[in-house]
């Protein structure tokens, strides 16, 4: 047990060090590590664990502490919370402390325009992890397409889309 600890707290403590742009950035190295390497949980049990993350009340980096729960119980809650969460945030008030003062500086906006888009491309990363792990059936392919590109080109409020999708799922689209 005390070796699975430590594994989770080094994964995460690492975790929250690349986690550049936010949490979400993270999914896809965080599906890998947990999955694939550590096998702690299989893919699809990955991407359910993100959905209900994502449906509880709280930070949207909830599946950090469900997944200390499903590795290790409520010792694993803590070790993955505090790993993640102490970690950024210790090392977010001392850069904010700098990056405050250096405010007027060109190179800081320069470094802003410059990991705009690599936060964007590790979103997207993350975004199509959880849709290859949940996105089991053709069907469920063609509603996950659908959702994407209705976010994509609508107007529609995200949880008229989610809803549609899981009105798809009540009415025998795909497996649950």
């Amino acid at each position: 047990m005390i070796a699975t600890l430590v594994a989770l707290a080094l994964l995460f403590v690492e975790l929250s060090l690349i986690s550049f742009g936010g949490g979400n950035t993270i999914l896809p190295e965080m599906q890998r590590s947990v999955v694939d390497i550590h096998h702690w949980m299989t893919a699809a049990e990955f991407s359910q664990t993100f959905a209900l993350a994502q449906a509880a009340p709280g930070p949207n980096m909830m599946i950090v502490s469900l997944i200390g729960w499903h590795v290790a119980g409520w010792p694993g809650v803590a070790v993955t919370t505090l790993a993640t969460f102490g970690t950024s945030g210790l090392i977010t008030g001392i850069v904010y402390h700098g990056w405050e003062r250096f405010r007027e500086q060109r190179w800081r906006r320069i470094v802003e325009v410059g990991l705009a888009p690599v936060t964007a491309g590790l979103v997207v990363s993350g975004a199509a992890g959880i849709t290859l792990g949940s996105a089991t059936s053709p069907v469920l392919i063609g509603i996950a397409a659908v959702s994407a590109v209705a976010m994509l080109k609508t107007r529609l409020h995200p949880l008229v889309v989610l809803g549609f999708g899981a009105l798809a799922g009540l009415l025998g689209a795909g497996p649950l």
